[in-house]
């Protein structure tokens, strides 16, 4: 018994070696430098440990806003984008002879490339001296105004963030959505028609109860996802995302590392612990609801 311990172990030690090297010793070295104060990038000295790089940015105003528009961001995507993603994979469901295909088209955004989809949006968005965009024209088409949505006020180039992450993250949903309904037990359809249940009713009992654990497990990289978001506001909004008010979570704590403010190892580390906390603590309340909601 213990030859074969031994021998699991030996087989195990690589994958131990790779995650204390890459993620165990990171983790150790990000919390030593958030209690190190008065960190001087360049002579590798501090002036002493405390809590003052927590306090610094948790007052900071960069920090503030890109808190609010990261929170704001997951608050909307998470669900809408769960939410339409399972209402095509519905319609898809429903259609068999061109589900492949429309699964493909569907797809596309999700493979193709982020900053090129991002050039697009800015493209159809953006106001400029020459045009208005292809948005905007289709707004006044209507009868409305006009409205900068890079440069002009804060909702709309929240909307443009919101909408782009949305059109970005759909597509993996769409599938893994697909594949579950795929694999819900037909059985349990053919039994609910024979009761004369209505479609409501079987969707509500039936559907939404055999595909929970996917839901579950979409809105949790969901969350996720949504809190890690940076590559998204520079495709549309540029680098400088501070001056255009549009910053995120990890885009304060590249900032702080790598930025035009930067060199400040011991903020950014500070920066990341906290989004680590809101991220541990919205995983751990989601795994504590899962426990009655989720079926599996």
């Amino acid at each position: 018994m213990d030859k074969q311990n031994n021998k699991a172990w030996l087989y195990l030690l690589p994958a131990i070696i790779f995650l204390g090297i890459f993620m165990v010793y990171p983790l150790v070295d990000v919390l030593v430098y958030s209690f190190e104060e008065g960190y001087n990038f360049a002579s590798q000295t501090y002036s002493g440990t405390g809590g003052y790089n927590y306090a610094y940015v948790l007052r900071d105003p960069y920090f503030l806003q890109a808190l609010k528009n990261t929170l704001i961001l997951v608050a909307v995507t998470v669900p809408l984008s769960t939410g339409i993603a399972l209402l095509i994979s519905l319609a898809l469901n429903s259609v068999k002879k061109l589900k492949e295909l429309f699964q493909t088209i569907y797809f596309l955004p999700y493979v193709t490339n982020t900053l090129a989809v991002g050039l697009v949006f800015m493209i159809l968005f953006k106001k400029t001296a020459y045009t208005d965009g292809l948005v905007n024209l289709v707004i006044t088409w209507f009868g409305g105004s006009a409205v900068d949505f890079i440069d002009g006020p804060y909702w709309a180039k929240m909307f443009v963030l919101c909408f782009y992450t949305i059109w970005v993250v759909m597509p993996f949903k769409i599938l893994i959505l697909t594949s579950a309904l795929a694999s819900v037990n037909q059985d349990y359809y053919n039994a609910a028609k024979i009761d004369g249940t209505s479609k409501l009713r079987t969707f509500t009992r039936i559907t939404l109860p055999m595909i929970s654990p996917m839901i579950f497990y979409l809105v949790i990289t969901g969350f996720i996802g949504a809190f890690k978001a940076y590559s998204d506001a520079v495709a549309i909004f540029g680098t400088d995302l501070n001056a255009a008010g549009m910053n995120t979570i990890v885009g304060y704590i590249y900032d702080m590392l790598y930025g035009n403010s930067g060199g400040y190892p011991s903020f950014a580390s500070a920066a990341a612990l906290i989004l680590f906390a809101i991220v541990l603590t919205i995983t751990c309340i989601n795994l504590m609801i899962s426990g009655r909601r989720v079926h599996y």
